[in-house]
């Protein structure tokens, strides 16, 4: 029996869901490797979950915004000789406000971000998961399932991480590699303050799930081997009934629930 314990790569493991991700896999038993940029954060996330289970955390700081920053990634974790059974895909930020508003660069950044760092990342760790027959969860978000006027570019790319996860999820299946695309509605984390949310009618005033609440759910999944995973019986009710109506009456719904709302 095999009894070598397992390492899960966690981006964007400073804050929010990732760390939440981060404790749950540290929770089961796996040793970690945490990347983000915020090195210091991450330290003390490492200190607390290695005192709690008695794992091993290695800190990483990585820059995946830089469009080197997914191969700086792997050289350096091939380097250390940590060979992967997990990657958690959940760096990624979004922007609110109208397009026409918008600075290019953040918005390039996004999807250098939220799509080709989780592409990079995923078949750069790949020989490693198809040895290990290992998992993927990646980060979507019910944004996956519609557009988004005034978070256009966001609901874009996490359309593409929910493709792109199900696409893999049945080339991979039979190599023994379970994928998930976690798809939570919106959450109370770091994101919103990031994004400049407070302002937007999808957040203010109302009571979100916590990070943990959401990590916990998308964990119990993916041992599930599901594929797509939706948390709260709105959010997933939401998801399926803009399959049934008309792109331009969802559209319109979408942007009334996210339009800007005064303080």
């Amino acid at each position: 029996m095999n009894t070598t314990p397992k390492t899960a790569l966690v981006t964007g493991a400073s804050s929010g869901i990732g760390k939440a991700l981060a404790a749950e896999f540290a929770a089961d038993g796996y040793n970690l490797v945490l990347a983000a940029r915020g090195v210091a954060k991450m330290q003390a996330l490492a200190d607390e979950l290695q005192r709690q289970h008695g794992i091993q955390v290695t800190v990483i700081g990585a820059d995946l915004e830089a469009a080197d920053g997914a191969a700086r990634l792997h050289a350096d974790i091939r380097a250390r000789g940590i060979t992967l059974h997990a990657v958690v895909n959940n760096a990624g930020y979004g922007a609110f406000g109208e397009f026409k508003d918008s600075a290019l660069e953040v918005a390039l950044g996004m999807m250098q971000l939220n799509m080709s760092a989780l592409v990079a990342l995923t078949r750069l760790f790949l020989p490693d998961l198809l040895a290990t027959r290992g998992k993927v969860l990646n980060v979507a978000s019910t944004a996956a399932f519609q557009p988004g006027p005034y978070m256009a570019v966001y609901y874009a790319t996490k359309a593409f991480v929910l493709s792109f996860s199900e696409a893999i999820a049945t080339e991979l299946e039979p190599h023994g590699i379970t994928v998930l695309a976690l798809c939570p509605g919106p959450t109370a984390s770091g994101f919103q303050a990031k994004a400049d949310m407070q302002g937007s009618a999808l957040v203010r005033g109302k009571k979100l799930p916590t990070s943990e609440e959401v990590a916990a759910a998308g964990y119990r999944a993916l041992q599930g081997r599901r594929r797509v995973y939706i948390p709260g019986l709105g959010n997933w009710i939401l998801a399926q009934s803009v399959r049934f109506a008309p792109r331009r009456l969802v559209t319109a719904m979408v942007r009334q629930i996210t339009r800007p709302v005064a303080a």
